[in-house]
């Protein structure tokens, strides 16, 4: 019995009446519109039922506009409570499904209004009436006389009976709204392809921030650690070294004005487009840092173009970052070959039996750089986007290796 007279004492179910009674007010303008076009055809007072068809064509009429059915989701999400998001630009839609709702919404609020507005009163009046000596109600027709007791039963019968109504109301339109006024199928689908598209969009940034800032902050802490060790002994390689950090920054900097750009979906700069023609710049900065890079190239990487050129620069660096943070100090061998069906990348580089060794090159943390874990994945992930073949792991004695191998026909 309590639990069934729960939604009577929910604030919901009465916030629900609201939307429901401004829906009926919303509604008068229309009724009095199909009014006065009915008796405008037929003068004749009895003509005025023949008005409700003509209501329920106009108010589906003026639930067709795309606004109208913004105007009703924020509104069942603020008076209803109900999850109704707003429409998807440019996805198609059911167009009946609003008016349909619209023409639900005005109905129910009317009987709102008209039903639960008499009951209301005659809970309310009806003692009184006792108490004076004039309890009667008078229903279609039929009326009868209340005494004693009976005022007041019916008093209060006619109150719960009122809020029963407006449970019923407001719990229909809860229910109609997130169908008639929520996504279609069509628009959950440009919905899911919308969030996909950001994922992917995400994932780039991500990955553009991992590659590029992430290489460069490490050579720049290599190359600071340098600076610090000859600043007495070697004023010379000092400035050279922050020289080198001065451009790599800068670098760095480009590259995350980028990013945040696109973050906060502003016209950004045009994305920094390093291909395999910058890979003697990257070796150099390298080299600065105080890293012995033996590169081997062969084939020609003119030939290597777009998409191709830029991934394959991409997995160099990080290849290169890793042999860096996790490398045991020695040399660090860099090939590119480019062949007529593929385009081979290797980095080699020795590995001690420290944390920087093979489980280091993974992605723990090493040689006082630590890291995300993501590298590696990330690599495989691009390589396989672009069809290509991945390994990374012990090669020989003591060394590590990373090799990649990516199909020429994705040259664009």
């Amino acid at each position: 019995m309590i639990k069934g007279l729960r939604p009577l004492l929910r604030g919901s179910t009465y916030t629900g009446v609201l939307f429901a009674v401004v829906g009926a007010l919303a509604g008068l303008p229309v009724a009095m519109l199909a009014l006065g076009l009915t008796l405008g055809l037929d003068g004749r007072p009895e003509a005025a039922w023949a008005a409700l068809p003509v209501w329920v064509v106009l108010l589906g009429v003026a639930g067709l506009p795309r606004v109208v059915r913004r105007v009703l989701a924020a509104g069942a999400r603020r008076l209803l409570g109900v999850a109704v998001p707003d429409p998807v630009k440019g996805a198609a839609t059911e167009r009946w499904r609003t008016p349909a709702f619209v023409v639900v919404h005005v109905l129910l609020g009317w009987l709102v209004l008209v039903g639960g507005s008499t009951l209301l009163a005659m809970g309310v009046t009806l003692p009184g009436r006792w108490a004076a000596g004039e309890a009667r109600v008078s229903l279609f027709g039929w009326a009868t006389e209340l005494t004693g007791i009976w005022a007041w039963i019916v008093g209060v019968f006619c109150l719960l009976l009122a809020a029963t109504l407006f449970a019923v109301v407001s719990g229909a339109l809860r229910w109609l709204a997130p169908r008639l006024l929520g996504p279609s199928p069509a628009e959950r689908l440009a919905m899911a392809a919308e969030r996909e598209r950001l994922l992917a969009e995400r994932n780039r940034l991500a990955h553009e921030l991992h590659d590029s800032i992430g290489h460069t902050l490490t050579a720049a802490t290599i190359q600071a650690a340098v600076a610090g060790e000859v600043l007495a002994a070697d004023p010379a390689a000092a400035r050279a070294a922050m020289r080198s950090i001065e451009e790599s920054t800068r670098a760095a900097l480009e590259d995350l004005d980028y990013v945040l750009g696109a973050l906060r979906e502003e016209q950004s700069g045009t994305a920094p487009t390093r291909t395999l023609a910058d890979l003697p710049e990257l070796v150099d900065r390298l080299r600065h840092a105080g890293a012995v890079v033996v590169p081997r190239t062969s084939g020609d990487l003119a030939r290597v173009q777009g998409t191709l050129s830029r991934a394959a620069y991409r997995i160099v660096q990080e290849g290169l970052t890793n042999a860096l943070r996790h490398g045991a100090g020695g040399p660090i061998e860099l090939r590119v070959a480019a062949g007529p069906e593929e385009l081979e990348l290797s980095v080699v580089n020795g590995v001690g039996g420290g944390p920087g060794g093979a489980a280091g090159a993974a992605g723990s943390e090493a040689g006082g750089f630590p890291t995300s874990g993501h590298g590696l994945p990330g690599l495989a992930e691009r390589v396989r986007l672009l069809h290509g073949e991945f390994e990374a792991g012990p090669y020989g004695e003591g060394q590590w290796r990373l090799a990649v191998r990516l199909p020429m026909r994705w040259t664009a």
